[in-house]
């Protein structure tokens, strides 16, 4: 199991709009709004981190208001 963590810039005004689009993807485990750097941070799980990335280009980056995303891939020891 893949684990991937995105932090996400949204235009302002669009962060409860971006995150309650984000909330109702499948892929998508936990989103929490933050003060800070960055509008969000989701945790994803799927079988493959290409399939966590493919997710964030193809459906978190086409969101209305979704600026930036960073995805940082989740290390298994």
């Amino acid at each position: 199991m893949a684990v991937g963590y995105v932090l996400i810039n949204v235009k302002p005004g669009s962060e409860l709009e971006v995150y309650d689009a984000i909330k109702a993807l499948d892929m998508v485990e936990d989103a929490t709004l933050l003060f800070g750097d960055y509008d969000l941070l989701v945790k994803m799980t799927a079988d493959s981190m290409s399939s966590i990335a493919a997710a964030v280009v193809e459906n978190i980056r086409s969101i209305s208001g979704v600026i930036d995303t960073k995805t940082l891939a989740g290390a298994e020891l």
